[in-house]
């Protein structure tokens, strides 16, 4: 009987929507939303009174209310501490931006910007203008066009220089991207017929020359990015590619996939094929991502002969691919930046992850190690320094690893370990590591903001499972 009576006392949705510490709320959510909230809030309490539970005060419901409230605009399309060893994590975002391309990209948002109009003559413009003559310097390249992403660089290509006849492809690249999307397909798609030349290991001149015929459009050359084939091994380099393709009289498309417009020696990093050494091969045209190694938001770049951009531009695929002001205006800036080679590594975040020395992260790890011990340790987990192996991603280089160095979180069990994983991810700024030989792992290559990530880690200490 007396549950019933608590319940008497319960306000009504109506009496709260009118209290003073929920009227901010509706101003800050919506009369809509709190409403739904506060329902849901009254509806668990009369549960919770009727199995025994105390009928909580107004305050008690404003703070069941903000909960609700908060978890309802929590995104998992958050900021977070990528401590996965992985740099350009596909899964994470890849690139993160240099503070000029943020700083571009927010003008875009916040203005108008002559986009597609020419200020010189007043009339409708390209929006692919604002990045052709700056790719053309850093490239070599004659003309250059812009669309979403590589893939879409592909496959636009090849439906634009090659729909209805065939594409000869050493059987040694025909790679498969992440979420299985296959080479093979993207012609497809394209409406270019697939002609396998070679086997899987080893490929030469002879087997393009033979496979060419009448119907053949182009030869397509695909960087192996994500993999690599080792051991007794072939392949036709582009430059003689780019021979027999022109004797033949027929294209040749290089697909750099990840692509860099710098040598990444420099940087103590393995070398990669730069897109300025592909066009001085005698590839016709050749493609890349932006949002890899290049170090900008996602993009898909095509560089190459003037006459064939003009017909991949004026294919009706383009609109549908096309990039809007805002990744435009974060790319130009993040191109403007491969002016000035000397300060690149210092201003571009990919590379000044990557090319991190060991000593620097080792010397983070043992600072950070006592804190993360007084944070852990009274839950049973025991924090030490440890050397590790970062991976660029996103299929750069993809058996080379860049020494690094963390933190090695171990515990009684893997039961708890994998708590302690599922809390990170649980935090307002989730901590992704990785488990890896019975511990957590937390590669510190990527971690900028030494006192945020602290400041997360405390916010989960008190629910840490022992």
């Amino acid at each position: 009987m007396s549950g019933y009576a608590d319940l008497r006392a319960l306000p009504s949705v109506d009496q709260l929507l009118k209290a003073q510490a929920v009227l901010p709320l509706v101003e800050q959510h919506g009369r809509t939303i709190v409403t739904e909230e506060l329902r849901s809030v009254l509806s668990e309490i009369r549960s919770a009174v009727r199995e025994g539970g105390a009928l909580p005060d107004t305050n008690g419901i404003v703070a069941s209310l903000l909960g609700r409230l908060a978890y309802r605009g929590r995104s998992n399309l958050r900021p977070l501490f990528n401590l996965t060893g992985t740099v350009l994590h596909t899964n994470l975002g890849r690139a993160l931006l240099a503070e000029e391309a943020i700083a571009a990209a927010v003008d875009a948002m916040r203005e108008a910007a002559a986009l597609e109009f020419d200020l010189d003559t007043g009339k409708r413009g390209e929006r692919d203008s604002h990045l052709r003559e700056l790719l053309c310097e850093l490239t070599g390249a004659e003309d250059a066009t812009i669309v979403n992403n590589n893939a879409a660089a592909v496959l636009i290509a090849l439906n634009a220089v090659g729909a209805g006849r065939q594409a000869i492809v050493s059987r040694g690249e025909l790679i498969e991207i992440g979420g299985a999307f296959r080479m093979p397909d993207i012609m497809e798609r394209a409406g270019v017929g697939l002609v396998e030349v070679g086997t899987t290991n080893r490929t030469h001149a002879k087997d393009y020359i033979k496979a060419i015929n009448p119907e053949t459009a182009l030869i397509l050359k695909v960087h192996t990015s994500n993999y690599r084939i080792e051991g007794f091994t072939a392949e036709v380099e582009g430059a003689e590619l780019a021979t027999i393709a022109h004797e033949a009289g027929v294209l040749l498309l290089n697909d750099l996939g990840s692509g860099t417009l710098v040598d990444l020696s420099r940087y103590g990093l393995a070398k990669e094929p730069t897109v300025r050494e592909a066009v001085a091969e005698g590839a016709d045209l050749v493609t890349f991502s932006g949002d890899k190694l290049l170090g900008g938001p996602q993009a898909g770049f095509i560089v190459g002969r003037k006459d064939l951009i003009a017909a991949i531009n004026s294919n009706p695929m383009k609109r549908a691919l096309r990039v809007d002001k805002i990744r435009i205006a974060a790319m130009l800036a993040t191109l403007k930046l491969y002016r000035d080679p000397d300060r690149l590594g210092a201003r571009l975040p990919t590379l000044r992850m990557l090319s991190r020395g060991q000593a620097e992260i080792r010397a983070q790890a043992e600072r950070l190690a006592p804190e993360v011990s007084a944070v852990l340790a009274p839950k049973g987990y025991h924090v030490e320094p440890q050397a590790c192996s970062s991976q660029i991603g996103s299929g750069a280089l993809p058996v080379d690893t860049i020494p690094s160095a963390g933190l090695r979180i171990s515990a009684p069990s893997g039961t708890a370990l994998e708590a302690l994983a599922a809390l990170f991810r649980s935090l307002p700024r989730p901590i992704l590591g990785r488990l890896q030989d019975g511990a957590l792992v937390l590669d510190l290559r990527c971690l900028t903001d030494e006192v945020a990530f602290l400041d997360s880690l405390s916010q989960g200490a008190t629910h840490a499972a022992a």
